[in-house]
């Protein structure tokens, strides 16, 4: 519940933050650290993720994002926010990320250990529309 509760708050405040943005549709996602692979995890959001949506935001892929992360409360998590300034940017996401995925190539990886072993998904929205 704790965490339905810390998830709704980032969302209003994404949405609060996107409110001047006629058409923005923002997706989100808390991400729990696991097995207390804290260092990997920072390390994988910083050297992947992070790098993902600068290439994005220099190709206007994408409008915006925000990297946040908390060891406030039960979990240490990561809130992923990515915002897309209309349908159109939003719907070539999936081709847009894999270009640039391909473009990086292997994952940055602390001592080698995977996502799967360090992070799980908690509260995901797929997409969200600012009225």
């Amino acid at each position: 519940m704790r965490n339905f509760i810390l998830g709704f708050v980032f969302i209003v405040f994404a949405i609060g933050v996107q409110a001047q943005k006629d058409n923005t549709i923002t997706t989100f996602e808390q991400i729990n650290v696991v097995n207390n692979h804290v260092e990997e995890a920072k390390y994988y959001y910083q050297n992947n993720w992070k790098v993902l949506r600068d290439m994005a935001l220099e190709k206007e892929y994408i409008d915006s994002y925000n990297l946040l992360f908390s060891e406030e409360g039960e979990v240490p998590h990561f809130i992923l926010l990515t915002s897309y300034k209309n349908k159109e940017q939003f719907d070539s996401r999936e081709s847009h990320f894999s270009e640039l995925i391909a473009s990086l190539g292997d994952l940055k990886l602390l001592n080698d250990i995977q996502p799967s072993d360090f992070r799980k998904s908690v509260f995901g929205s797929e997409a969200m529309i600012v009225l």
